[in-house]
């Protein structure tokens, strides 16, 4: 039992130092307690004196009374506070030489009654809402954006962006019988010299009977739609830089022929086709690129179309200020609308105050000339730029996707934060308005039609990250024009997208105030009343693996400063929560205009922020991607940003951290939310524990009924009952699937479900480089 003795009084001088650590910073008093009680435990065993088992037997029910109190009946909760002390408590149930049978029996009473207690919290449903959307249509001829019924146009499948197919053959009631129909890897894997963020997140384009995809090198694939084949390749040839924050494409954009007919493919492609003669294009793809130019490709050939910009090559650094290498690059694609391609771009955030504009610029879509642009520092003036002339500095950006309402004349363009995005005091008033917004430019001459602020002075890089999804309204007053946009925040804004006012209400919340010198936080925030915003953290929702861990979360939750939602970063180091890797992020949402509902993907994870001032710190490594250390050249303070983790690298908040929810957005009431995706594959044994993980990507809904969405950090793509969100069916993925699905007819007219699994270099799920198709066995 010596050895036993030790592991008792090592663990309970951890605990009793991490315990008065704790009570110092005003937290429990537990921990501390329980490590009085295990070096008490520890002398007696040392000195075999049978009460030993007694004590011990007493704790675990006195752990278990705590425990309850503090967390209620959760698996998760309890087997963090317990589990540790279960297993140290087995040594003891078999110490035959300390006491007699009938005080064992005792103690393995007491150990039973506690274990049998945590594992059936295992069988109690928490951190769930349970509901059932409205599954019949409300609206009969939803406006559905210009795109045939089997098709995929457009990144979001329309310019709406609503991620809404009306195909129904497949249904919850046939789901079960999808099979993987083809499969196709393209050959682009993370090499040497690559960033870490190294990320699969196309979702194909069909047009004709075929799929078009961009890979993380700005390759642009055609395959067969029937059959997976390749059809053509273009490689723009990007080659590595390790100043990128990410290495990623999300789709390409398609310009129709101006004759009508379907594009026809030809003998003509390639499978290097950037060797291809270019050539006079009618139909038109467009390639953004991560150093920074976009590409015009012939749709049948994938040969560089001769009458747009520089031979099909359009260089995007043109009139920026601060060209370096890798500070400035499209990850998403453009919009095309009404003869003109609109393409922003991506700054790198906190590497240099002095970075490219996040200026947004329409070009004509056959030639590449720039009609206008509209700059959020200079936002009256867009007129097309003088060539002697240079966009302002490190403004504004829109990395994500945009959408565009023809019919309306506009485009609507999700914010960013002009960098650094942890301070504020470069910052114009123009800038300050458009920041962390979303805003609609008139498609004509880019001027400003409205703007709706989502977060005011943002602090906490919570820039707009998704997508707006155009969607007709059914109101009291009628069928309004909606736009619906979620934020990292969680709040989930509903807007008339002809006007910008809200359909269903914001309100101002009091902020937490106190900054740096020279800064400042404004009063209030705006709050949506359609709200996925999680309770403020508590330190009983600090989490570990284990107490020890847990305890470490809970002097760290003590430590850093957090006084809620928008808690201004600060040298002390700040708890950002919701984190910036958002309640929702660039994958968004998907709304039904027929039933008038919405999907998305709520994620829970706290961050920490912590400014470093250059003028006393060694820096050490920087700028290695968006976590870490990041420079902000030119500024007084470096930012750390990192996952507000433990050290055994769990999350030091309490799970579920990922779950799925169905809203309905007439009404701008949440009416489902459940955990959603297992740890199979963040743990060393692949159990398949539903936990509720993080994730990143996007869900797609059908007119069947049915949502498709992979994203989580286990390898999976499933269907859900739009319904009620319950999972019909899954298919493992041989690589993580942090891309949005899509799904079309081929030429069979059979429904086909697609996915991109490559995987993802922030999340650490597994790398990869595959495109899966899947239909029904039935129609084999």
């Amino acid at each position: 039992m010596g050895f036993i003795a030790f592991l008792y009084s090592l663990i309970g001088l951890a605990l009793l130092g991490g315990g008065l650590w704790l009570i110092s910073l005003g937290g429990s008093w537990y921990f501390a307690l329980a490590g009085v009680v295990l070096l008490l435990v520890a002398a007696k065993v040392r000195a075999k004196r049978g009460n030993a088992q007694l004590i011990y037997g007493l704790f675990l029910l006195a752990s278990l009374v705590w425990a309850l109190w503090e967390s209620g009946y959760d698996w998760w909760a309890l087997a963090s506070r317990l589990g540790l002390f279960l297993i140290l408590g087995i040594p003891l149930l078999f110490s035959y030489r300390l006491m007699g049978r009938s005080k064992i029996s005792r103690l393995t009473a007491y150990w039973w009654l506690v274990a049998l207690v945590t594992l059936g919290s295992m069988l109690n449903t928490t951190h769930q809402l349970e509901g059932k959307l409205n599954t019949s249509p409300l609206v009969q001829t939803p406006n559905l954006g210009e795109v045939p019924e089997g098709e995929w146009h457009s990144y979001g499948r329309s310019l709406l962006g609503q991620r809404y197919s009306p195909l129904e053959q497949v249904t919850p009631a046939n789901v079960g019988q999808l099979e993987l129909a083809w499969q196709y890897q393209t050959g682009d894997t993370k090499g040497k010299g690559d960033i870490g963020e190294f990320t699969y997140e196309a979702t194909p384009l069909k047009i004709g009977n075929t799929l078009y995809f961009c890979t993380p090198h700005n390759w642009l694939v055609a395959l067969d739609a029937d059959s997976g084949e390749r059809r053509w390749q273009y490689n723009a040839k990007v080659g590595t830089d390790n100043q990128r924050q990410h290495q990623t494409c999300r789709g390409v954009s398609y310009l129709p022929p101006a004759t009508g007919e379907p594009v026809a493919l030809t003998a003509a492609g390639s499978a290097q086709a950037e060797t291809l003669p270019s050539i006079a294009c009618d139909a038109q793809l467009y390639l953004p690129t991560s150093d920074a130019k976009l590409i015009a490709l012939d749709p049948a050939t994938g040969a560089r179309c001769q009458n747009f910009a520089d031979d099909g090559v359009l260089n995007l650094l043109h009139n920026m200020p601060f060209t370096k290498s890798g500070y400035y690059y499209s990850t998403s694609p453009p919009v095309v609308a009404k003869g003109v391609v609109l393409v922003a771009g991506a700054v790198n955030d906190n590497y240099d105050i002095n970075s490219p504009s996040g200026v947004i610029r329409a070009y004509d879509v056959k030639t590449g000339v720039l009609k206008w642009n509209w700059d959020a520092a200079n936002p009256t003036e867009t007129q097309p730029i003088a060539k002697d002339k240079m966009y302002a500095t490190s403004s504004p950006n829109s990395w994500s996707v945009a959408s565009a309402d023809p019919q309306l004349g506009l485009a609507y363009f999700p914010m960013g934060n002009r960098t650094p995005d942890q301070l504020g005091m470069y910052r114009t008033p123009d800038e300050e308005k458009y920041a962390s917004s979303v805003v609609a430019l008139r498609l004509d001459n880019g001027q400003a039609e409205w703007v709706q602020q989502f977060v005011h002075h943002d602090l906490w890089d919570m820039d707009t990250p998704a997508q707006p999804s155009l969607v007709d309204i059914q109101t009291s007053k009628g069928l309004i024009p909606g736009l619906v946009v979620p934020t990292k925040q969680g709040d989930v804004y509903v807007l008339n997208r002809a006007t910008g006012e809200p359909i269903h209400p914001i309100t101002e919340a009091p902020a937490p105030q106190g900054t740096i010198e020279g800064d400042f936080a404004s009063p209030t925030q705006p709050v949506s009343a359609l709200t996925f915003n999680p309770p403020p953290l508590e330190e009983k929702d600090m989490w570990g693996a284990t107490a020890l861990d847990q305890l470490y979360c809970r002097i760290q939750f003590r430590s850093l400063r957090y006084e809620g939602r928008y808690t201004p970063p600060s040298e002390q180091g700040t708890i950002v929560y919701p984190g910036n890797f958002g309640v929702f992020n660039w994958g968004g949402i998907a709304v039904d205009p027929e039933r008038q509902v919405m999907f998305g993907m709520p994620l829970y994870l706290a961050f920490t922020s912590t400014l470093i001032p250059k003028d006393t710190s060694d820096l050490g490594e920087v700028n290695v991607g968006e976590h870490g250390v990041n420079a902000n050249e030119g500024a007084d303070y470096a930012v750390e940003l990192k996952p507000f983790l433990s050290p055994l690298g769990v999350p030091c908040q309490q799970p579920p951290w990922g779950y799925i929810a169905g809203a309905d957005l007439a009404q701008g009431k949440i009416i489902y939310q459940q955990k959603n995706g297992t740890v199979e594959d963040l743990t060393p044994l692949p159990l398949p524990i539903k936990m509720g993980v993080p994730g990143i990507g996007g869900p797609v809904i059908t007119k069947g009924g049915l949502v498709f969405m992979a994203a989580a950090v286990d390898n999976y793509l499933r269907a859900y009952d739009l319904g009620d969100g319950e999972e019909l069916w899954k298919a493992r993925l041989p690589a993580g699937g942090q891309a949005t699905p899509m799904t079309y007819l081929n030429s069979q007219g059979e429904q086909m479900v697609v996915i991109v699994a490559g995987g993802h270099g922030s999340i650490g799920t597994k790398l990869g480089d595959y495109v899966l198709a899947y239909k029904l066995r039935s129609q084999r």
